[in-house]
């Protein structure tokens, strides 16, 4: 635990301070034994969990659960940090170009492979015994027609919520990557990389999830090494490390959280074989990206306790100048390939569609909460979303009720697939790199 002796996750707590010899440019000056200002234990200071959601007094004394979300705070991915603290020497596009070879064709096709590249690949091929692949590829299926028909109206709404807190918002605010044109390719991105990996076969080996998640990893290290390398750029002592795994973990399991908290409060213990599906490759998808076991619980009360524990320490703190860019700036992406009248008309619907699902979801319908943080639902986008509704969500009904039926459930999902096929290319041919000429400095 950050601060004290580790008494419950002792593996997790060496792995991160395993960070200072493995990337001492990196990690060699950062304290991990501090506690970063962000982190808070103290019922006094306000925290991210909103009182409508849970009580914070309960997890402040749970002290196991505070030592996990204490240790996490400060992980950064041990593996991929050393691979993209390779950019001086080889430049990104190099990095780029070898990982997606390493990914395609073997890290042994990659001529000159450094030892970074093959250490970040096996840590990938490293399948944990704990994964099902049978389940994984189950739970794709079942994951296809939300990824299909719902998550086009709902992806922007929950990228905004990353937004909402500026100790987790800054290191996107760093990089510079959310303005103009940069916000949509990375909401795109992300749209991209959660849709691809409900494919059949795309979390195996050689998979276009598989690559995907290598991907996304390098280029969140790309921002982890520019912004600790840069001098005046980053302040552990208040941020802890930039994007921490702890932080990883929200957007990965979000559909569990949502599934768990209704089935507890439905009064349910355990998960059906379909949500047990859903949450195999919710996992294994996490793992891919390099979060560590110790974050990924399987049963309902725990996937809950560690949500509502990540908000309850996170010191809340909103300031215009953070996040209040970066939600205007998501909030006016235009996000479609092209600007015929369809186009134009389908941004506007999925953009009511994001206010409504940020409004409904994070600020528990509060609008006046929600336009405090740039989200401004107006009666027109609720009309919108009333309007499209039976046609979104009825379509959403009528294709996941479909796949259930035994007779018909392969050319449901070959339909399922196809739309997913077309959602891809709306989102466009992801980059998942960073730009180090676009990062500013930051200031406590």
């Amino acid at each position: 635990m950050i601060g004290g002796m580790a008494l419950h996750y002792q593996h997790l707590a060496e792995r991160v301070l395993s960070q200072r010899e493995l990337q001492p440019n990196l990690y060699g000056s950062i304290d991990f034994e501090a506690v970063p200002y962000r982190l808070t234990v103290d019922a006094r200071d306000e925290s991210t969990l909103p009182g409508w959601l849970a009580k914070r007094e309960p997890i402040l004394q749970d002290a196991r659960v505070l030592e996990l979300i204490s240790t996490a705070t400060m992980l950064g991915d041990v593996v991929a940090d050393p691979y993209a603290a390779l950019e001086p020497q080889y430049g990104t596009k190099t990095l780029v170009s070898m990982l997606k070879q390493a990914c395609s064709e073997g890290v042994d096709a990659v001529p000159g492979a450094p030892p970074e590249l093959r250490a970040f690949i096996a840590a990938m091929e490293a399948t944990p015994e704990w994964v099902d692949m049978e389940l994984v590829e189950e739970g794709a299926r079942l994951m296809r027609p939300g990824a299909a028909f719902l998550a086009p109206f709902a992806t922007r709404g929950a990228f905004l919520a990353t937004f909402t807190n500026t100790y987790a918002a800054l290191p996107m605010a760093l990089t510079g990557a959310l303005s103009g044109k940069r916000a949509a390719r990375r909401i795109n991105e992300t749209s991209n990389f959660f849709t691809v990996t409900t494919l059949p076969g795309a979390l195996e080996r050689y998979g276009l999830g598989f690559e995907a998640a290598a991907m996304v990893r390098l280029m969140h290290s790309m921002v982890r090494f520019h912004a600790l390398t840069r001098p005046g750029a980053w302040d552990s002592e208040v941020y802890g490390i930039p994007i921490p795994q702890v932080d990883q973990m929200p957007a990965g399991l979000l559909n569990m959280y949502v599934i768990a908290l209704g089935a507890l409060r439905k009064g349910k213990t355990n998960f059906s074989r379909r949500e047990r599906a859903m949450l195999e490759i919710g996992r294994y998808r996490c793992f891919l990206l390099g979060l560590p076991e110790e974050l990924l619980p399987t049963s309902a009360e725990d996937i809950v306790q560690v949500f509502h524990a990540r908000a309850a320490t996170l010191r809340a703190g909103f300031d215009d100048a953070t996040c209040g860019a970066l939600v205007r700036s998501t909030m006016e992406a235009y996000l479609r390939p092209e600007e015929t009248w369809f186009d134009r008309a389908a941004d506007s619907v999925e953009r009511s569609w994001s206010k409504f699902t940020f409004v409904r979801a994070f600020v528990n319908g509060d609008r006046g909460k929600g336009a405090a943080m740039g989200v401004h639902l107006t009666n027109t986008d609720v009309a919108k979303v009333a309007a499209t509704a039976p046609f979104i969500l009825g379509r959403f009904a009528l294709v996941e009720g479909a796949s259930r039926v035994p007779v018909i459930q392969n050319p449901v999902d070959d339909y399922t697939i196809r739309m997913i096929h077309k959602r891809l290319k709306t989102y466009g041919n992801p980059e998942f790199t960073t730009d180090a000429k676009t990062y500013a400095r930051a200031s406590a």
